[in-house]
């Protein structure tokens, strides 16, 4: 039974905790910027470059009978052995889109915390005399009437 309080210990720690949230929203991030990827940059991309679909880069390595095939899917369902190099250059320009959007994030947090610490303090408050001073203070006031 320690075993399983050391864990529970262990699995309700903040850090964990909050390792295993950014986990999820990373996850949830990384479909979105796939989808902007895949469904709105490379589209124009493709439109830009001639209509070019760049998953479907690639070269054929061998096959039983030397057939040349248009498409990687009709490659890769014949059983011939591709680099598919279209679908590598896809992925990396995913990460350089992931990589920049969370740069921009991180960089608007730090822009956030700059100002946060640059705010001018508000000046204490005078703190309120002691009872000596006070007890003080009215001695001198009477001695000077005197």
């Amino acid at each position: 039974m320690k075993f399983l309080s050391e864990f529970k210990e262990f699995a309700m720690r903040g850090n964990v905790v909050d390792m295993a949230v950014g986990v999820v929203i990373g996850g949830a991030f990384g479909k979105i910027v796939t989808s902007l990827v895949s469904d709105i940059f490379m589209p124009l991309i493709s439109l830009a470059v001639g209509g070019i679909d760049f998953t479907n880069w690639f070269v054929q390595l061998g096959g039983r009978d030397k057939q040349v095939y248009d498409t990687l899917a009709q490659a890769q369902e014949a059983g011939v052995a591709v680099l598919s190099f279209g679908n590598f250059l896809q992925v990396v320009f995913d990460f350089i889109v992931v990589a920049f959007c969370i740069f921009l994030f991180i960089k608007g947090l730090n822009a956030l915390k700059r100002k946060k610490e640059e705010a001018p303090a508000e000046p204490a408050p005078e703190p309120a005399p002691s009872k000596e001073e006070v007890l003080l203070t009215e001695i001198r006031d009477l001695l000077k009437n005197k």
